[in-house]
C-alpha cells in the first residue's frame, strides 16, 4: 500500500545525543503502526518529530508525497493529529475543548456532529460536562475526540492507555479499534506494551536507542 505518512531517516540530536536516529518507514490509510521500545528509547520523541512539534535535525516526513516541511505547521498539525500521554485539557465543558479547534479557525460546525462523535466516543450527553469532573479514562476520550474533529488525515498516539485503570485502558482501545476502523485513519501508536500493540497494531516497530531494529507485520516481529 502507498504510505499516507513517510518518514524518511528522521534524526533529532540533543546535545550530541542522537535521540532519534536515523529512522525510516511508511504507515498507509487504515493502517495502525506501534512503535514500541523499553523507557528512554526515543519513542515520544520520534512521535513529536512526525507533525514537527520537535524539529528534525536531518531527514524529513512525507505527507501524501509531500516533504512536510513546505506545509504551514497549523496546517500540518490539524493534518497529522496528536494525542500527548497525559492530555492537558482547557479549562470549560467538553464541548468546547472538542471545537476547540474549528473556533479559533473562526470555522463553522454543526453542535450535532459534536455529540456523534461523543456518542462514537461513549461520552454521550458530556457536551456540558465539566472537564474537571472527568476521569482519567473520559479525559483521554476527549482529548481523542477533540483531535478527531479536526478532522486529521493521521492520528499519533503516545501511549494512549499508560495511566488509566485495566476496564478504562480496554475501553479506550475499543474505542481506537472502532474509530480508525470507520475513519480509516493512518495512525501511529507509540506504546510499551507488546500486548497492546498485539491488539491494535498490522505492524511494529521497534525502537532501541533512538533506531529501529526491526518493522514488519506484529506476527512477525513479536514472533
Amino acid at each position: 500500500m502507498d504510505a499516507k505518512l513517510e518518514a524518511e531517516d528522521l534524526t533529532r540530536i540533543v546535545d550530541g545525543v542522537r535521540i532519534v536516529d536515523a529512522v525510516s518507514f511508511g504507515v498507509a490509510d487504515g493502517e495502525v503502526l506501534a512503535i514500541l521500545g523499553s523507557s528512554g528509547a526515543g519513542k515520544s520523541s520520534l512521535l513529536r518529530l512526525l507533525n514537527r512539534l520537535d524539529e528534525p535535525t536531518e531527514g524529513t516526513v512525507f505527507l501524501d508525497g509531500e516533504d512536510y516541511r513546505t506545509l504551514p505547521p497549523r496546517e500540518l498539525r490539524r493534518a497529522v493529529g496528536y494525542v500527548p500521554q497525559r492530555p492537558a485539557l482547557r479549562d470549560g465543558t467538553v464541548f468546547e475543548n472538542v471545537t476547540v479547534g474549528p473556533r479559533l479557525r473562526d470555522e463553522p460546525f454543526a453542535d450535532d456532529a459534536v455529540e456523534d462523535l461523543l456518542k462514537r466516543m461513549d461520552l454521550g450527553g458530556y457536551a456540558e460536562r465539566n472537564v474537571e469532573d472527568l476521569s482519567g479514562g473520559e479525559t483521554q476520550r476527549v482529548a481523542v475526540a477533540r483531535t478527531v474533529f479536526n478532522d486529521p488525515e493521521v492520528l499519533l498516539l503516545d501511549e494512549p492507555t499508560a495511566s488509566l485503570d485495566s476496564a478504562s485502558e480496554s475501553r479506550v482501545e475499543t474505542l481506537l479499534e472502532e474509530l480508525i476502523a470507520e475513519t480509516g485513519l493512518a495512525t501511529v501508536l507509540v506504546t510499551h506494551d507488546t500486548s497492546q500493540a498485539r491488539r491494535l497494531a498490522d505492524r511494529v516497530a521497534l525502537l532501541e536507542d533512538g533506531g529501529l531494529t526491526s518493522v514488519g507485520r506484529v506476527s512477525e516481529v513479536l514472533a
